[in-house]
């Protein structure tokens, strides 16, 4: 995509892993801010603090502190080294002080089918996969991750209402090859906010937990900046490698 023609027919489906892959890899041949021009926000994926019931905690003070009086007995999952998932734990981690065994899974469904068999303790999941094994009692749902408390989950805190200024969610957007026209970026964000507008696409994504993310390209831009340096600043801190 980012060698494509500039007419708007080539365009990519940005995820939030772009932002972590900025720094999480060093020799990239693109730079996501440079080569990439935001189009449009898509949809926002908050994340779930779940564990199996049969664990003791059933708040974020209690699960912290079952860590600092268990240590080296608590493990996380996570959808393989460096991704999201394993990076909203470690910024976890640091915020609540707490310090617990990274378990890598190739993908989202192993590490969750673990935890829902009790060989890990928590994953930090995002909500389209999580959302019915929380509902269905397989699962406990300790916190989301957004700033405000989820429509679908309204009973669960938010993180931050522990831990001050910790807010995680997954996304996903469209971009352009840099230097597109102005007139084809803005063309292509109305058409995709209008499609987001439509009622049958809302109460779809709205079931799965989901966040509509309308706006502009700066919008889009300024989430891709945001995330890229507050993932930077974690992966230095924990000195995540890509395996």
């Amino acid at each position: 995509m980012v060698r494509a023609p500039v007419d708007g027919y080539t365009l990519l489906l940005a995820p939030a892993a772009g932002a972590v892959n900025a720094t999480l890899y060093d020799n990239l041949p693109f730079n996501f801010i440079r080569d990439i021009a935001p189009v449009a926000g898509i949809v926002g994926v908050p994340l779930v603090m779940v564990v199996n019931p049969a664990f003791p905690a059933r708040s974020v003070p209690d699960f912290i502190t079952y860590v600092k009086t268990n240590p080296g007995k608590v493990s996380f999952a996570s959808s393989g080294s460096g991704t999201l998932l394993h990076v909203a734990a470690e910024l976890f981690k640091m915020m609540a002080g707490v310090n617990m065994i990274h378990v890598p899974y190739r993908g989202t469904a192993p590490a969750l089918t673990d935890l829902l068999s009790g060989q890990v303790q928590v994953v930090f999941a995002d909500m389209a996969t999580s959302i019915d094994h929380v509902m269905a009692g397989r699962l406990r749902a300790l916190a989301v991750t957004t700033a405000t408390r989820s429509p679908v989950l309204p009973n669960i805190a938010t993180l931050s209402e522990y831990l001050p200024s910790i807010q995680v969610s997954s996304w996903y957007g469209i971009g352009a090859p840099r230097n597109t026209p102005t007139e084809i970026v803005d063309k292509l964000n109305r058409e995709i906010n209008a499609g987001l507008a439509e009622t049958r696409l809302k109460g779809r994504f709205t079931e799965l937990g989901l966040i509509m993310l309308p706006g502009s390209p700066a919008d889009f831009g300024h989430l891709i900046a945001e995330d890229i340096e507050k993932w930077g600043k974690v992966i230095r801190a924990a000195n995540i490698r890509a395996e």
